[in-house]
């Protein structure tokens, strides 16, 4: 009977999550004018709606099944007495002062007072303005490209990197930003085609010679600005997927340790992520056993299905690896505590090759900078000096000289402490 009341206490947990979400997608389909998106948030509520009338045809079925006990047969004699009942004063509180505490207690009461009240705020996130117009500029354009073999990575990626976009939308914002990337090239060409930079003062003046030479050195740039925009927004989903898939696979050798040890105390398979998740210390691998517990709770999916979705989509080959590792094991009756436990020591072994191989580059980074930074610019300063003193035609003044040489190391710096920052593994 206990059973059936837990049974039921879930189907209307999971009837009220199914109703917050079909009001959330009511309210993103009265801002969305597209045909085609209102067409899919229809589907969608669809599928949720009739998700809640199969759980909601189970309650009659489970509510039947109840036998609740039939009372005690009371004799007259005792019924007739009246029992006596003590008055309660709910104004009246309990004198918690005459009451004896340790310094911990009164230290545990105190903070639970100055506690207040949590606070549930709801967020919600709305398209940009900018999204907006590239919608409004691109769509057509982007609709006929989307499902072109040439972007068919950018909806993998865009989905494993969980950027909020659609793949239409994204190819908007691409092509909008190319598009101003082009304006904003056109000036540059034109400053240069008119004025020149040099290291010494005065630092722009007016450009000199031919405009036709002048005009056949700059031409170039409003081309090779697009260009650049549009791989750089091309691949920009891929690198955050990258960057993703790294910081994962650095929380996943010890949240593994943590979740064989839950796994232990022999619970439902959804609890070993829900704690994981309540933690709070792995913000990565969070999000992604977030949408695996939204997808048994608020979709319905069972949870093998759930872990062999997550890992298709998933952005981390390990997490991945996991996730289906995990389906089969629950699939053929394995032992959880068995495969958490062989997989975190082999997870936690591939993470110290890594620190260890970050560690004997790190030597050889450390002799590339001492070589090019410190070392190089030095031979080269002198030998620039001693060419300038013997008269071999090296026409530069010497604070322009060190001016260059100055902004060279400094630039030179930029790139090498960007390229560690880039190559270092997370704490």
């Amino acid at each position: 009977m206990e059973n059936n009341f837990d049974e039921i206490k879930k189907i209307i947990s999971k009837e009220k999550n199914i109703i917050k979400e079909v009001k959330k997608i009511n309210e993103d389909i009265a801002k969305t004018r597209d045909v085609s998106e209102r067409r899919m948030i229809s589907s969608q509520i669809n599928s949720l709606l009739s998700l809640m009338k199969k759980e909601n045809e189970k309650i009659p079925w489970l509510v039947k099944s109840i036998n609740l006990p039939n009372p005690l047969p009371v004799s007259k004699k005792e019924s007739s007495k009246e029992m006596p009942v003590s008055k309660y004063d709910s104004k009246k509180q309990f004198p918690i002062t005459n009451m004896k505490m340790s310094a911990f207690e009164k230290q545990t009461l105190k903070r639970l007072k100055q506690k207040g009240e949590k606070k549930e705020i709801l967020r919600e996130d709305k398209p940009s303005n900018y999204i907006k117009i590239s919608n409004r500029l691109f769509s057509e354009l982007s609709t006929k490209v989307v499902n072109k073999e040439e972007f068919s990575n950018i909806k993998r990626d865009l989905i494993k990197s969980g950027l909020q976009y659609l793949p239409k939308s994204y190819l908007s914002i691409i092509f909008f930003t190319t598009t101003i990337s082009f304006f904003v090239a056109i000036p540059i060409m034109l400053f240069f085609l008119f004025f020149s930079v040099s290291a010494i003062a005065p630092l722009v003046k007016v450009a000199e010679g031919a405009f036709l030479d002048r005009l056949l050195k700059v031409i170039w740039i409003p081309v090779v600005i697009p260009i650049l925009t549009f791989f750089m927004m091309y691949l920009y989903p891929s690198a955050e997927k990258k960057s993703i898939e790294t910081r994962i696979n650095e929380e996943l050798p010890f949240a593994a340790i943590n979740m064989s040890a839950i796994a232990g105390s022999m619970i439902d398979p959804t609890r070993i992520f829900e704690i994981i998740i309540a933690t709070k210390e792995y913000p990565y691998l969070e999000k992604e056993f977030t949408k695996l517990i939204n997808e048994t709770n608020i979709l319905g999916y069972d949870l093998i299905s759930a872990l062999r979705n997550r890992a298709f989509n998933s952005p981390s080959k390990k997490l991945a690896e996991l996730f289906n590792g995990l389906a089969t094991t629950i699939n053929s009756g394995g032992d959880m505590v068995e495969f958490f436990s062989k997989r975190s020591q082999t997870l936690l072994f591939d993470y110290k090759l890594e620190r260890e191989k970050y560690n004997r580059s790190s030597e050889t980074y450390m002799d590339i900078y001492i070589s090019v930074v410190i070392a190089a610019p030095m031979i080269l300063m002198l030998l620039l000096m001693i060419m300038q003193v013997s008269g071999l035609g090296v026409g530069i003044s010497t604070p322009a000289l060190t001016l260059l040489m100055i902004l060279g190391v400094f630039g030179i710096n930029l790139l090498f402490l960007a390229f560690l920052h880039f190559k270092q593994p997370g704490d």
